[in-house]
């Protein structure tokens, strides 16, 4: 994995095109120079480099904390009681109307994903009908490679091309973004639509995933666009919730967008807010788990709603999510004690399998960014993956013979019957010519004896290895229902297997209930989610009998797969080089204290300063710090100056936009003080450094940055160890923390990078390297 010069990212295509002009602008607006990225597990240097470049240069920290300057305090005090309230009701129409938006996102995806598989799935079947009798299947064989291609090139290009970011399922950005990084282009309304359109095309092209993990990405970006009132892609501003555009306000409604996401995925509005607690949100109180959960229920309810019109019952909401396990009834699914043991296994293996999928994907990743890095490059590999998935999926059933007969209840929506003779079908077909939605739910609901053990067999390995190769395509695809089939089909294998052992096993070895347990196991294996999935199975699945196996399928899952290699997600972050903080420090910190964490020296800012100083510093390249201690000015003496605020990049731009130099406000009596709203209108996308224009005359004059600055930063002494340092750091969600010495005086500067370099690797404390990218 060293020296991996070229990079997928996730901030942009540029990374890969190397063309001038190109490379990711920094916050600054400065270009990034093409530098190559270390292994970042290469042992602990001799010492600990005190450098800006640790992990990855390109992602930067979102101000969870407040900013409690003057206009900020002011703004606060002239707020009345019924201002507050006023706010308070708008974040719940907020959170309402991410919900409904969510919902109506969701409805449109499985409407357009089910009318174009439909279509598609029909053309073929006609195809292989008149073929299976004329012979020259392999027409047939050649339609239905061409025809996935074809969709699948189409997803791939609206990703490639147009939005990268888009790629996948979104879950690990989506957990990056809560967790504190401002992960470039990650929501916004372009990613959205290429995010569904991109989707659509994954699953009607019948690659081997699912539609339900890009639902997240697309409920975050639905939630950070409407609780700002305004969109900046499309260049409108409604002028409503002003007073949300900010990073504390933003990153609590995507919590509520993402889990709106899994709402409406899973039919789950209780899963939905237990994981945004579980997997995002690193700042949590009552009052938000309330509204997350208002935002996750409006979704689910808009989804039926809409779905029940298109289904002709309109006002029946029985349908749960996108994805439907069906009812299991509770005769179908009684479950002894002798039965736990056997269920604890199934985790083991569970966990064994999702330890091996991550450990093939990881590999998999790594070659990619190392060769499949040109956007073309990129869609003929989704192209290829394809078309073999369709190869595989046809060769499978041409060469299957179980074939079962079609009964007057079939619940078969293509069945195909092949070389099998008249009123039977191909039982492979329908676990290969379907969505994965419909297969996952004929497993789990179909009557016993309606599979063959080694369809099942077969169909686990292939799916097993397509599955893994499709994850990390440039294509917008889930791996929740992916998972979901394979464990799907190794449980019912189990169930078949067991029945067929021992004598009364056909009366307690159902196999619907084995499919259950080995997909909740194959799932927990692989993303190792243990409190958000089990809630979520419980309630996809409509029966609450189940919450037990499933806890202790997952937890084993989770603590056999943990052994061997982090979950798809962590693995997905790591190789990315984002700075991401885990819930607690390292277990071995404590001898670490923060004199040695931190950034040094520090460059600071006077109370009151040169204009020409300030652009100088922003201007230089070489450093491009966001935060700076604002220091009263020391005599000439050794000491280290003495903090009296901290300012930030972003608030200096506006300053400098705006002109707010002390000698123009003494010549202008009339002119408008400088307001919140200002630096509000400029957020998200503050200039660039460069952009702003200041003459040799205005470099001459000052500026007071009194009145913008944080008065009241966060500080700790030098001496503090760094699990302390780490706990202020994680949970108030910051951004710099300054280290002072006895007397006030600043000494270092504690950032994200600074914290997340250190984790605990095999062999005890380790530091990550140098990543430049």
């Amino acid at each position: 994995m060293a020296n991996i010069t070229k990079k997928v990212s996730w901030s942009s295509r540029a990374d890969e095109s190397g063309a001038p002009g190109e490379a990711t602008p920094l916050l600054n607006g400065s270009e990034q120079p093409p530098l190559s990225r270390q292994d970042p597990l290469r042992g602990r240097p001799k010492e600990i480099p005190h450098n800006e470049k640790l992990l990855s240069l390109k992602f930067e920290s979102l101000d969870y904390d407040n900013i409690e300057n003057q206009l900020f305090l002011e703004e606060e005090r002239r707020m009345s009681y019924m201002g507050f309230r006023c706010l308070e009701i708008s974040r719940w129409v907020v959170c309402g109307l991410i919900g409904f938006l969510t919902g109506l996102i969701a409805c449109f995806i499985d409407i357009a994903v089910e009318e174009l598989a439909g279509i598609k799935y029909q053309v073929v079947k006609k195809n292989i009908e008149n073929f299976t009798e004329a012979g020259g299947l392999s027409i047939s064989l050649i339609l239905w490679a061409v025809l996935n291609a074809a969709i699948v090139m189409v997803g791939s290009i609206i990703v490639a091309f147009f939005e990268p970011i888009a790629a996948g399922s979104g879950i690990p950005q989506i957990k990056c973004y809560l967790n504190g990084i401002k992960i470039p282009r990650v929501v916004r309304l372009k990613t959205l639509v290429v995010k569904v359109c991109g989707v659509i095309c994954s699953v009607v092209g019948g690659l081997a995933v699912g539609k339900e993990g890009p639902m997240i990405h697309s409920g975050a970006v639905v939630a950070a666009g409407v609780s700002q009132g305004r969109s900046t892609s499309l260049k409108r501003d409604f002028k409503i919730f002003e007073y949300f555009r900010r990073d504390t306000e933003k990153r609590d409604f995507v919590s509520a967008g993402a889990a709106a996401g899994v709402s409406a995925a899973f039919g789950a509005p209780v899963g939905g807010v237990l994981f945004s607690l579980e997997e995002g949100a690193s700042f949590w109180n009552q009052m938000l788990t309330w509204r997350i959960f208002f935002a996750s229920m409006i979704s689910t309810f808009t989804l039926n709603f809409f779905l029940s019109i298109y289904n002709n019952n309109p006002g029946d909401l029985s349908n749960p999510g996108l994805i439907n396990f069906g009812r299991f009834e509770t005769d179908s699914v009684a479950y002894n004690l002798y039965e736990i043991p056997l269920f604890i296994a199934m985790g083991a293996l569970g966990g064994l399998l999702g330890a091996l999928f991550n450990v093939l994907n990881y590999w998999l990743t790594i070659f990619r960014i190392r060769y499949v890095h040109r956007p073309c490059l990129q869609v003929m590999e989704a192209m290829l993956v394809a078309a073999v998935t369709a190869a595989v999926s046809f060769t499978m059933i041409y060469f299957s013979s179980d074939c079962q007969p079609l009964g007057p209840d079939h619940t078969e929506e293509y069945p195909l019957q092949l070389f099998c003779a008249d009123g039977e079908y191909n039982a492979m077909a329908t676990a290969f010519f379907n969505t994965p939605e419909r297969s996952v739910r004929s497993l789990f609901h179909n009557q016993p004896g309606t599979y063959n053990p080694l369809t099942l067999g077969l169909f686990t390995l292939t799916y097993f290895f397509l599955a893994c190769w499709t994850y990390g395509l440039a294509v917008s695809a889930g791996v929740f229902i992916p998972s979901l089939l394979i464990g799907a089909a190794w449980g019912r294998l189990i169930g078949i297997l067991l029945a067929s052992i021992t004598a009364s096993g056909s009366v307690w070895a159902v196999p619907g209930k084995y499919a259950l347990i080995g997909a909740a196991a194959q799932l927990g294996g692989i993303v190792r989610m243990t409190l958000s999935l089990t809630v979520i199975m419980v309630e996809a699945t409509g029966n609450v009998t189940y919450g037990l196996p499933i806890m202790l399928v997952l937890m084993t899952a989770k603590i056999v797969g943990d052994y061997f290699v982090e979950g798809l997600y962590d693995i997905h972050i790591k190789l990315q080089s984002v700075p991401f903080l885990h819930w607690d420090a390292p277990a071995t910190s404590h001898w670490l204290t923060a004199r040695e964490v931190m950034s040094s020296p520090v460059t600071c800012l006077n109370r009151i300063e040169k204009v020409g100083t300030i652009v100088d510093v922003l201007s230089n390249t070489s450093t491009n710090h966001n935060g700076f201690p604002v220091v009263v000015e020391v005599t000439a003496s050794d000491e280290p100056p003495k903090l009296c605020g901290l300012i930030l990049r972003s608030q200096l731009i506006v300053l400098l936009k705006h002109k707010v130099f002390v000698e123009l406000a003494r010549t202008r009596l009339t002119t408008r003080k400088l307001q919140l709203k200002d630096f509000r209108d400029a957020y998200p996308r503050f200039p660039p450094i460069q952009s702003i224009h200041v003459s040799q005359d205005e470099r001459e004059c000052m500026m007071d940055l009194t009145e913008f600055m944080n008065a009241t930063p966060y500080t700790v002494p030098q001496e503090t160890s760094l699990p302390r340092v780490f706990k202020l750091f994680r949970a108030l969600g910051l951004r710099h923390l300054v280290v002072v010495n006895d007397s006030n005086g600043v000494v270092g500067l504690v950032t994200r990078k600074d914290l997340a370099r250190y984790h605990l690797g095999k062999h005890g404390l380790e530091e990550l390297q140098l990543a430049q990218t």
